[in-house]
């Protein structure tokens, strides 16, 4: 290679998935021991289990799914790569985890507790799973799609015919930006059905996740019509004739989706687990909280306030993912002291039959006077 020659980006054609390593295991008790006792603690017992595999995080049966696409074809696809704030040393019970569970996951970047979201478009990530909500936030603030994972699931998705990978999307405020949400929140139903009826023709203005969607087509398009591992589907509360504009708009966009459930208020639980995607991504949390249980799920913030009530840079400290967590029992010798954690959920009221985000507020969990002051207040 000549001295100045540019060289050749092995990642520039792929589909590139960011994960971080509490989204792609579940390390809620390792994080847990690192908030409470220190950095020094969370190496140690990470050195002492280093043998021991981590099991599956909420982002795992997507990363697999996807990574085993590759096997399908005669050249790389889809790419996963580590991004997280643990440094390299932690990193190697990760490693061993990644190579007992067979996942095809080589490269990352482990930048010592520093963030590691600045680094995104170095890797040419089209989506970035992570389940610290400021790393979320200023991900999609920077452009690349974006999901705040809550906790893994009870089981993982099955593979469906010949290796399928199902992935679903709610529609406003993710594949499509916040303006039909914001009429509906602001000025009600019927201002949202006329405005939507008037607009039919116009193409709705891509979303946070419109670029991840567009990759995942792309993809389908590298093989034979009907033959396409990767299966699409929309979980929506519009219903007819809101509909059309969603039509015309994947039309516009020149995007087939495989699947779509227009479901006018009903609860997308039942849809959910039925369906049985690798993940699903919706931007209300009403949505995601029963889904979780049975399905994959992340949060795909609408705002900068919304993630605010996680608890963001602006509140200093440290928060979990958006509760559901299924803990594991705490090793012997390992003291962790356990703090309440009270919740002031209240349901969103309905409005008709969809639920209204305007009257939510989202769960919160009492300050953690235990955690030790640190800039580096979770290890994700």
């Amino acid at each position: 290679m000549r001295r100045g020659e540019r060289v050749a980006d092995p990642l520039k054609d792929m589909l590139v998935i960011g994960i971080s390593t509490r989204a792609l295991f579940d390390l809620d008790l390792e994080n847990e021991i690192f908030v409470r006792q220190g950095l020094e603690a969370y190496r140690a017992y990470q050195r002492d289990h280093e043998k021991e595999v981590l099991r599956p995080g909420t982002g795992f049966a997507l990363a697999k799914g996807l990574l085993e696409i590759n096997g399908r074809s005669q050249g790389p696809l889809v790419e996963v790569i580590l991004l997280s704030r643990n440094d390299a040393d932690s990193s190697m019970r990760v490693f061993n985890s990644i190579e007992a569970h067979s996942l095809a996951i080589t490269r990352g970047a482990f930048r010592g507790g520093r963030d590691p979201w600045p680094f995104l478009p170095a890797f040419h990530c089209d989506l970035f799973l992570s389940a610290e909500p400021k790393a979320v936030r200023e991900a999609i603030d920077q452009g690349t799609p974006a999901g705040l994972v809550l906790a893994p699931p009870a089981s993982e998705p099955d593979a469906g015919p010949d290796g399928e990978v199902r992935i679903a999307f709610d529609g406003d405020s993710v594949l499509f930006d916040d303006e039909a949400d914001n009429i509906y929140n602001e000025q009600g139903p019927d201002a949202f059905y006329w405005h939507e009826a008037d607009h039919a023709e116009e193409p709705l203005n891509p979303g946070p996740f419109h670029r991840f969607l567009d990759g995942l087509a792309r993809l389908q398009g590298r093989f034979p019509a009907g033959e396409s591992p990767i299966r699409t589907a929309l979980v929506t509360a519009r219903s007819a004739p809101a509909h059309r504009r969603v039509v015309n708009t994947f039309r516009a966009w020149n995007i087939r989706m495989d699947e779509a459930y227009f479901l006018g208020g009903i609860d997308k639980f039942e849809v959910l687990s039925r369906l049985r995607p690798h993940i699903f991504f919706d931007d209300k949390l009403e949505n995601l909280e029963r889904a979780a249980i049975h399905v994959p799920s992340a949060h795909v913030p609408p705002s900068g306030e919304q993630m605010d009530l996680f608890g963001t840079a602006s509140a200093g400290q440290n928060r979990s993912k958006p509760k559901l967590s299924r803990r594991r029992p705490t090793p012997p010798g390992v003291a962790v002291p356990v703090t309440a954690r009270p919740s002031t959920t209240r349901p969103a009221p309905i409005v008709d039959g969809r639920e209204d985000p305007s009257g939510q507020e989202a769960e919160r969990g009492a300050p953690d006077e235990a955690a030790p002051a640190s800039p580096t207040a979770s290890l994700d």
